[in-house]
């Protein structure tokens, strides 16, 4: 499985704080090993995210994320009121 990153997961992803940053390394390192290792509360997301899933890093932090191919995107992380505005 691929790893890529969309421009908006790179503009959210730089806005976090050091801490955020380094746990979603570490959630991604994890969901590479195994996506639905319990620790993600991998799950599919529904109304304006209808076909993207989410990854949880640590308490209300999430990175949603959606499988082209035999690649998963990444296109945004935040709370989750960041992430549903």
């Amino acid at each position: 499985m691929r790893i890529r990153r969309h421009k908006s997961f790179e503009k959210d992803y730089f806005k976090l704080k050091p801490a955020q940053q380094e746990r979603l390394k570490k959630a991604v390192v994890l969901f590479m090993q195994n996506p639905m290792h319990p620790d993600l509360y991998n799950h599919p997301l529904s109304g304006e995210w209808t076909g993207y899933r989410s990854i949880a890093f640590g308490g209300d932090w999430r990175a949603h994320y959606k499988v082209v191919g035999n690649a998963v995107v990444f296109v945004a992380c935040g709370t989750h009121s960041q992430l549903y505005k």
